[in-house]
């Protein structure tokens, strides 16, 4: 059994409504066990993260960066990073904001470098666009175009499931991607 923690900030419900589509798709690979932890959770016990296989962040992207409570989260992990408790954990990352770009790629950037700090390993968006399959544009995978992790996007304002079908299609196979490299990362230790 393979566990996985989907730690995430949501004020609206966008990023929540994500996290659960990314767990849905993380759960179907057989023996992962996946449990959503809100940024603030993490925030007052981090050292509960120590217990999973790999973590996956999640936050709006606000001005370009995490939300605050995601990184007053980022900041609590300072005792763990001392001693390189979160080593060789595999780690991604995902954001929503309202608009197309929304300078999402900082966001994402945010994460990675805080991952890379923890001496964890990183695992990308490898899903191909397929808008340039002849998908339309809204029900497309990755119709935004991100390998460094998840972007979708949710107008402001708009009930917290308002995303375009393809989001929802990316969200699912990226969590089933990470739950894949987490089962062929333990069994490569075994071999």
């Amino acid at each position: 059994m393979k566990t996985l923690a989907i730690v995430y900030h949501s004020a609206h419900g966008h990023t929540a409504h994500m996290a659960q589509r990314i767990a849905e798709g993380a759960r179907r690979r057989p023996d992962t066990r996946v449990e959503l932890v809100t940024a603030e959770a993490a925030a007052a016990n981090p050292e509960s993260l120590l217990a999973f296989d790999g973590l996956i962040f999640g936050s709006p992207t606000y001005l370009g960066g995490v939300s605050g409570p995601f990184k007053a989260f980022m900041d609590t992990t300072g005792r763990l990073w001392r001693g390189l408790r979160f080593r060789d954990k595999l780690a991604a990352g995902f954001t929503v904001s309202s608009l197309p770009a929304g300078d999402k790629q900082s966001t994402l950037m945010a994460m990675f470098v805080f991952a890379m700090q923890h001496g964890m390993q990183w695992v990308g968006n490898p899903i191909i666009p397929e808008q340039h399959s002849g998908v339309p544009y809204e029900d497309a995978a990755n119709r935004l175009g991100s390998w460094s992790g998840l972007m979708a996007q949710a107008g402001h304002a708009s009930p917290p499931d308002a995303f375009a079908p393809g989001d929802v299609k990316t969200a699912q196979l990226f969590g089933e991607n990470f739950a894949r490299a987490l089962h062929r990362l333990a069994q490569e230790a075994l071999a």
